[in-house]
């Protein structure tokens, strides 16, 4: 008799939430004083980002608290992947979804939403940044009128809350070794309060677009979707300014080169927010104590950005397009890969 037929398929899921977490690990740089830059891909997620985890959170919470019935109404404001991540949950748990969007999202976030059944209200806008006021308004006039529970993922607690699996992994799968976190609003912030309640003394470098108010400074246009905030925004308490022990913006035109930078040396296809975060860690590493692990948090896949981050004529209609600035990336990388031989040749030497 073959035992094995008998056995289990436990690997096998049957939701697709079940899937959600212990997305994978990749070194993308390491120094010769034994410093690494690491990169924990959350576009392994189901939907192809980080922000599943924290919708599952909100809608779980909200069931909990008694603010979502079965057969009920979900409506949210979202640039995409926080719409992606609660429709999966809405098909999962029988509700519907109402995503308040516009025409700045990514044309594959909100074709991935359409195809998962979500209802899709446009608001108006000049196609030149996010309409991020406008589109809460329009979510709180549908809540209003339909009773619609509207999570409101910018003030809602249960948003850091969902990033505290992240936070174990990694703890778990770096044995605790994290020196520094490199991210952006909410996911940072959630990430990181777990992290020190768990006892670790992390640094935590947050990033946001150039233009955004949320470190302050003068407001302007920004191309990056799904993080920062525009002039005229309120914003929510998940942006925790105490866990972040360091504040920094980044560019468009910075941010896009290194995505572009990174899939042509690696193959790995990542979002703009991830972009700002890696152009900010690899000028940061060669900066660091010696035997340093710098985590990068990806937040999505670059393959949602086709037809604008890694898009010449889209780039260049916006003056994005930036050569020197894809060189500098490249300088970075071959720093650190010749810092690295150099290392590796000084311990041969000591060692002979």
């Amino acid at each position: 008799m073959n035992m094995l037929t008998n056995q289990p398929f436990t690997a096998v899921k049957t939701h697709g939430s079940e899937l959600i977490g212990e997305t994978p690990l990749f070194e993308l740089a390491r120094t010769g004083s034994g410093s690494r830059l690491i990169l924990k891909l959350e576009q392994f997620n189901p939907t192809g980002s980080c922000k599943v985890r924290m919708a599952r959170e909100m809608i779980l919470a909200a069931e909990r608290e008694g603010k979502l019935k079965p057969g009920g109404h979900i409506v949210e404001p979202t640039s995409g992947n926080t719409g992606t991540g609660l429709a999966l949950v809405a098909i999962e748990r029988g509700y519907r979804f109402t995503a308040v969007v516009d025409h700045h999202a990514s044309r594959d976030k909100l074709g991935a939403m359409r195809a998962m059944g979500v209802n899709l209200v446009f608001a108006e806008g000049k196609g030149e940044g996010p309409s991020t006021v406008e589109r809460r308004r329009i979510a709180g006039e549908i809540a209003a009128a339909t009773g619609a529970f509207w999570p409101d993922q910018h003030h809602n607690p249960n948003n850091n809350n969902g990033y505290a699996g992240l936070a174990m992994e990694l703890l778990h799968d770096l044995s605790g070794k994290i020196d520094y976190l490199v991210g952006t609003g909410g996911t940072l912030c959630g990430t990181v309060r777990e992290l020190r309640r768990l006892g670790s003394n992390v640094v935590s470098i947050g990033v946001e677009p150039t233009g955004s108010i949320i470190f302050g400074g003068p407001t302007g246009k920004y191309w990056q979707t799904g993080a920062g905030a525009p002039g005229g925004f309120v914003v929510g308490p998940n942006v925790e300014h105490a866990l972040i022990d360091e504040g920094l913006t980044v560019d468009d035109i910075d941010a896009f080169a290194a995505c572009r930078v990174v899939a042509r040396r690696t193959g790995l296809l990542v979002g703009g927010t991830a972009g700002a975060a890696l152009h900010v860690a690899l000028k940061r590493l060669a900066l660091v104590e010696r035997e340093s692990t710098m985590v990068v948090l990806i937040y999505d896949a670059g393959e949602k950005y086709l037809d604008s981050i890694f898009d010449d004529d889209w780039l260049r209609e916006r003056r994005l397009l930036d050569e020197l600035a894809e060189r500098r990336i490249d300088r970075l990388f071959n720093a650190y890969s010749e810092s690295t031989r150099l290392g590796a040749a000084a311990l041969m030497a000591r060692g002979a």
